[in-house]
């Protein structure tokens, strides 16, 4: 079984800085990409940024710039540095990952339960 677990969200004011973890655990071979994505009330989730085990980052529009994707595969976690951050950014956040349980097994992409991020004065 694997799990993936973010932490990190919260409330901030407009032009507020967050940082958002999510760590992938249990059965673990080997993880292609990961990412970030986020649903809005009334919205549809939607791509915020992916990166891929060799570290090619792909961000939305909206996001290029602000916003910053790392991981630290030694810990299997993904990173999302998120600055500037305006009341638009509201939104869950959910973490996802393209894991590989074991070298016969095929990629499976799981995803995180959310954090809820809310940039409001």
């Amino acid at each position: 079984q694997v799990q993936l677990v973010e932490s990190g969200g919260g409330l901030v004011q407009p032009g507020g800085s967050l940082r958002l973890s999510c760590a992938a655990s249990g059965s673990i071979f080997s993880i292609n990409y990961m990412g970030w994505y986020r649903q809005a009330p009334g919205k549809e989730r939607e791509l915020v940024a992916t990166i891929t085990s060799g570290r090619n980052t792909i961000y939305a529009d909206s996001v290029e710039g602000q916003f910053t994707i790392s991981r630290d595969n030694a810990k299997n976690t993904v990173y999302l540095q998120m600055n500037s951050l305006k009341p638009e950014d509201t939104a869950v956040y959910y973490c996802n990952a393209d894991i590989q349980a074991s070298y016969y097994s095929d990629y499976v992409e799981y995803w995180g339960q959310g954090t809820q991020v809310t940039v409001s004065s």
